[in-house]
């Protein structure tokens, strides 16, 4: 596979991501839908629909959301799209709740490594195209958040959240938390629930990463601590894999941020790169990347 392209400015701003988008040479065709992260109620750290806004306009897109499968404001449908209200998204987009209307869809993952299927949202069904404006960060589970964890847990409806946190193995919230899958096989079946996404928009997905608000907590919880690290940038690519590789080596080169030690002990403790690399091995993207700076 010959390396992938990954844009990189040190540049943050609304006006940015959209450059951003411009320098992948692409059009999404048709209905593109945007997976963002709303922002659980409570966190400080997720990035506003302000912020998104001039991106989201130039595709015309519809932001797209799916539940949760775990106690906060996001886990039922009608606490989500009141968050969704006060958040601000639906002030300034369409919006649509992806898993608000069942049945779940599922997308077969025939080389999978964990999983075999990935449970998304009824409504992925109806977008021709996909943009992921992921913020880069860390996350208490998976180690890090970036575009695969987007294209996996982020798609998934809250009953395919369960499937891929057990590793295949339960689909029911109730006891999710006493079935979730080791550190690896979880990773892996993110792995696998990313390529099935991916591959369901073949040559019609592309993303874009805000590496900033370096917390070592996730947009997903309310209670998060501040960020730990400077701003890096954003980047942009058609690889989601080779994207938040990209992400993770800025973070590492960062030798003389203070919060750097922090922020990796999240990750590396989490088996972060590990969901990096099984992806790699599946093939849908590659770490192979040649870096190309657009400041």
């Amino acid at each position: 596979m010959a390396k992938s392209k990954v844009y990189f400015t040190k540049k943050l701003s609304p006006e940015t991501v959209v450059e951003m988008y411009e320098r992948l040479g692409v059009t999404l065709p048709g209905k593109v839908a945007v997976k963002v992260h709303s922002g659980e109620e409570g966190n400080q750290n997720y990035l506003h629909p302000e912020f998104m806004r001039p991106m989201v306009e130039r595709v015309n897109g519809t932001i797209v959301e799916c539940n949760t499968a775990y106690d906060g404001e996001r886990n039922s449908s009608d606490k989500h799209i009141k968050l969704l209200k006060s958040h601000g998204w639906s002030e300034y987009f369409d919006v649509d709740l992806l898993d608000e209307v069942g049945p779940d869809v599922a997308l077969v993952i025939p080389k999978g490594k964990v999983l075999n299927v990935n449970l998304v949202g009824r409504d992925l069904m109806d977008y021709d195209s996909l943009l992921v404006l992921s913020h880069f960060k860390g996350h208490p589970m998976g180690g890090y958040g970036g575009a695969l964890k987007q294209l996996s847990i982020g798609c998934a409806s809250s009953v395919g959240k369960c499937l891929i946190h057990s590793g295949g193995k339960c689909v029911d919230q109730n006891i999710l938390w006493d079935n979730c899958a080791d550190q690896d096989t979880f990773c892996e079946a993110m792995a696998d629930a990313a390529m099935s996404v991916h591959e369901h928009f073949s040559g019609k997905v592309a993303y874009i990463s805000m590496v900033c608000n370096l917390s070592v907590d996730c947009d997903c919880c309310a209670v998060a601590e501040d960020p730990c690290m400077a701003d890096i940038g954003a980047l942009a690519s058609l690889d989601p894999v080779a994207l938040d590789r990209a992400c993770l080596d800025l973070i590492y080169a960062a030798k003389d941020d203070p919060g750097q030690k922090h922020f990796l002990e999240r990750v590396e403790s989490r088996h972060g790169a590990h969901t990096i690399e099984a992806a790699n091995a599946l093939g849908f993207g590659t770490t192979d990347y040649e870096l190309i700076s657009v400041d």
